[in-house]
């Protein structure tokens, strides 16, 4: 049996995908429809190399487009970093409806900036989840769900290593399901009554607050790492851009000034944090400061 895929994507998540898709000669790629502010040339390029249809549209849910895509008779659409929301008839316009990938562990870690929000909140794994779209958000059936370790070695850059990779193997996977006679579902509700959504992160969020524990301040700075816009912090009216401090096991908790520079070396410097301090080892900073000078407390 083939399937007949549209495939709505954007981005590095979707070209690891787009490959194992494409060498599956029991798939066919109808379309990519890409994102309408896109900058990815690697999908056009695809488009060009395959001869598949490349569609833009700055409203999928528009008549003028249901009726563009609806002459591909897809079997299914397949969303991977696409950032419109489908409404109901082009949900169901295939004939297997229409599915995402989600690097979150659903149906907790709904929303934006996924990766970011697991490492802020010390979590020990993280989650991609296949699932149905529906009406609301990251709140569809769940197709297939797998969990991948976070350790205090990973950081942003880590865990979309392991996204990119992951998220196009999972979703490869959940595809070959709809060759079967039916998909097995898990119902979101059945896992918990609520869940939780993360919201985007903007503009500001990047501000390292020192008043709050050494343990906070190593998962905040790891979260928004390079690739990411790496914290901000101001000493001396100057900002300082830090993209990695080491978290100090056992550190002797004690009261001190809180964002008082306590030691300084070739290297990196210590902090005093609420509880105890960290060591920053990767920062950037146009100026000087020595030990005694204190962070602002934003």
């Amino acid at each position: 049996m083939k399937l007949n895929i549209g495939y709505f994507a954007d981005g590095p998540w979707s070209h690891n995908a787009f490959e194992k898709l494409i060498n599956d000669k029991d798939i066919i790629i109808s379309f990519i429809c890409v994102r309408a502010d896109t900058k990815d040339k690697i999908l056009k390029d695809y488009c060009n190399k395959y001869n598949i249809s490349y569609l833009k549209n700055e409203n999928i849910n528009s008549e003028e487009f249901i009726s563009e895509v609806s002459k591909y008779n897809c079997d299914i659409f397949v969303s991977m970093s696409f950032n419109q929301i489908f409404k109901k008839t082009i949900i169901n316009l295939p004939k297997y409806k229409t599915i995402n990938c989600h690097a979150g562990k659903l149906p907790f870690y709904r929303g934006r900036n996924i990766l970011n929000w697991a490492l802020i909140n010390d979590e020990k794994s993280f989650g991609i989840t296949v699932h149905y779209v529906d009406n609301g958000i990251d709140t569809g059936d769940i197709i297939l769900q797998k969990d991948f370790l976070i350790t205090d070695e990973d950081n942003y850059s880590t865990l979309l290593d392991i996204s990119y990779v992951e998220c196009a193997n999972i979703l490869y996977e959940a595809i070959l399901m709809f060759k079967e006679p039916s998909v097995k579902t898990i119902k979101q509700k059945d896992i918990h009554s609520t869940g939780f959504y993360c919201s985007q992160r903007k503009i500001g969020d990047e501000i390292l607050k020192w008043n709050q524990s050494s343990r906070n301040i190593f998962n905040f700075v790891r979260s928004i790492s390079n690739p990411g816009p790496k914290a901000r912090a101001f000493i001396n009216n100057k900002e300082m851009k830090i993209n990695k401090v080491d978290y100090i096991k056992d550190a002797p908790k004690y009261k001190c000034i809180i964002g008082a520079i306590l030691n300084k070396k070739k290297d990196g410097f210590l902090v005093k944090t609420e509880d105890t301090f960290i060591y920053v080892s990767e920062f950037e900073y146009d100026g000087k400061f020595k030990v005694g000078d204190r962070f602002e407390l934003k």
